[in-house]
């Protein structure tokens, strides 16, 4: 008999009542994946947490997109009213570092282990940034897609949580209506949702509306 899945959102609402409980507002390194899907996330978790919103994807192709978007996301940080003040830090954009290690599943399907290596390629740049920044926590907003794998982002992150020595954020940030309320605040912000998830072998649209 299979175990029952985790309820990532239950155990995340846990730590924020234990912190909240304790007088605390733990620090966050919350990786984004784009602006429309950090919206929502940014919303919810900045009346608890302290967060610095770290944006590395080496996914993202071409470089004109990857322009594109981290400047969308530094203008959301300073249009957006947060409960907390939004820390912006950029990653580096290292395009080799994704085609490295991708290489041999160029093929794979859309949401298949090259989309699961990509996963890790970018959270364990997070996990080592906020180990080195003393950080409480890391998580990323990547679960907030419908088209994401909630379950092995949460593997991912655990698992590099431990080997880096800094906790895992627990999450599936589309629940309770976490993505329709980040396609509102798209619409509010005017923000670019692009059609492809951001790598050259995802640029066929994949929803109705635009957005992955």
């Amino acid at each position: 008999m299979d175990p029952k899945p985790r309820n990532y959102q239950r155990e995340l609402e846990a730590i924020i009542a234990s912190a909240k409980e304790k007088g605390q507002i733990p620090t966050l390194l919350l990786h984004s994946c784009c602006a429309p899907c950090s919206s929502y996330v940014m919303e919810y978790l900045t009346q608890h947490f302290s967060v610095t919103l770290y944006y590395y994807n080496p996914n993202i192709y071409p470089g004109e997109e990857y322009a594109k978007r981290i400047k969308e996301q530094e203008n959301l940080v300073a249009a957006q009213p947060h409960c907390y003040p939004v820390t912006f830090l950029a990653g580096p954009y290292e395009p080799e570092e994704f085609f490295r290690s991708v290489k041999g599943h160029e093929k794979d399907r859309e949401g298949g282990e090259r989309c699961f290596i990509c996963y890790e390629l970018r959270l364990r740049e997070a996990a080592k940034v906020a180990a080195a920044g003393g950080f409480d926590y890391f998580t990323t907003t990547l679960s907030i897609s419908p088209l994401k794998n909630a379950a092995k982002l949460n593997e991912i992150g655990e698992k590099l949580g431990k080997e880096y020595g800094v906790a895992y954020l627990p999450s599936d940030f589309k629940k309770k209506g976490g993505y329709q309320r980040s396609v509102e605040l798209s619409r509010e912000y005017g923000l670019y949702r692009q059609n492809y998830c951001g790598c050259v072998y995802s640029r066929e649209p994949l929803d109705t509306d635009g957005h992955l």
